[in-house]
């Protein structure tokens, strides 16, 4: 399944995010990915208002971000790139509150989930498997006695073919 996310109508919903957070695009993004890459997913995100010179489509692996220009709506966007999906958008998901944008999708077959309802799916996802903090990560005495005796085989010397 793939996700259509009305960004900055699902911004607001995160608990943490504001949409006056100057990079509030990039932390949406940022928390999609390890959603995604667990339920084997994609999304392609709208963001509306891009900044002068920075409208267009970015690719951050699983998300794809369209970065819709001042003077145009990223309801109109996703609107058009549900049309343009035709048949296909069964077999995708949109992502929004917005009664316009889901009116166009469901007129196209695409399943709807308010933001509010993907917040809670997201927010039970990162509950229930946390991001792994490699801070938090303590090694067991095998593991220092391992690396120990790889640093002092070499001493200030790097194996080879490694320059300091």
């Amino acid at each position: 399944m793939q996700f259509i996310i009305d960004g900055h109508n699902l911004i607001p919903h995160i608990s943490g995010f504001s949409l006056s957070d100057p990079d509030d695009e990039q932390s949406l993004i940022d928390l999609l990915i390890p959603y995604l890459r667990a339920k084997k997913s994609r999304a392609m995100v709208f963001f509306d208002r891009a900044a002068p010179g920075q409208a267009g489509q970015r690719n951050f692996g699983l998300v794809k971000a369209v970065f819709v220009p001042e003077g145009q709506s990223a309801d109109s966007a996703i609107a058009a790139y549900v049309r343009q999906l035709g048949g296909s958008s069964r077999t995708h998901t949109l992502v929004s509150s917005d009664r316009m944008v889901q009116a166009a999708a469901r007129a196209h077959h695409a399943a709807i989930l308010t933001s509010h309802e993907f917040s809670q799916q997201m927010a039970r996802f990162y509950e229930d498997s946390p991001l792994d903090d490699p801070a938090s990560h303590k090694l067991s005495p095998d593991e220092i006695e391992e690396w120990q005796d790889l640093f002092n085989q070499y001493g200030s010397q790097p194996p080879d073919g490694m320059s300091p």
